[in-house]
C-alpha cells in the first residue's frame, strides 16, 4: 500500500493529512495542491497500483459485472469525497478517520490500531496517546 501512495504522490502530488488502513476500507484526509481537485485519478491510480502487486490467483474472484467494466473485487468501486469547509470541519474528520477503528470494534483505543497516521500526530506532539 505504501509503494502504491508513493508511487502516485511522486506523479500527482498531495499532502496525506490523516490515513487509517482498515481490514475492509480506507480513510483518508488529504490535501491537494492549489487549483487541483483530482481525487479520482489519485485514487484509480492507488487501487491499481495496489491491485497489481497482489499475485492474480490471491485476488478475489470477480464478479461478471466488475469483469465487464475490468474492475477487481478487492475494492469498492467508489468512493466518498467531502471538500473541508473550515478549521472545525478539518478537525472532525481527523478525528473520524483515527477513531474509525474503535468505532469498528477492532480496538479499544485509536492508538491501538497500528494502521493509522494517528501515530505521526502523536510522535509530532499533536495528539496524546492517552
Amino acid at each position: 500500500m505504501r509503494t502504491a501512495f508513493a508511487a502516485e504522490m511522486a506523479r500527482r502530488p498531495f499532502h496525506i493529512d490523516a490515513i487509517v488502513v482498515m481490514p475492509n476500507h480506507i480513510h483518508a484526509v488529504w490535501t491537494l495542491p492549489q487549483g487541483d481537485a483530482d481525487y479520482s485519478i489519485r485514487w484509480r491510480n492507488i487501487k491499481s497500483a495496489f491491485t497489481q502487486q497482489i499475485e492474480t490467483e490471491k485476488r478475489p474472484a470477480v464478479s461478471a459485472r466488475r469483469r465487464h467494466k475490468k474492475e477487481q473485487a478487492i475494492w469498492q468501486p467508489r468512493f466518498w469525497e467531502h471538500r473541508i469547509r473550515d478549521e472545525m470541519d478539518y478537525g472532525r474528520h481527523i478525528d473520524y478517520t483515527h477513531y474509525n477503528p474503535v468505532k469498528h470494534g477492532y480496538v479499544q483505543r485509536p492508538v491501538d490500531w497500528p494502521y493509522s497516521s494517528i501515530h505521526r500526530y502523536i510522535r509530532q506532539g499533536i495528539l496524546t496517546a492517552h
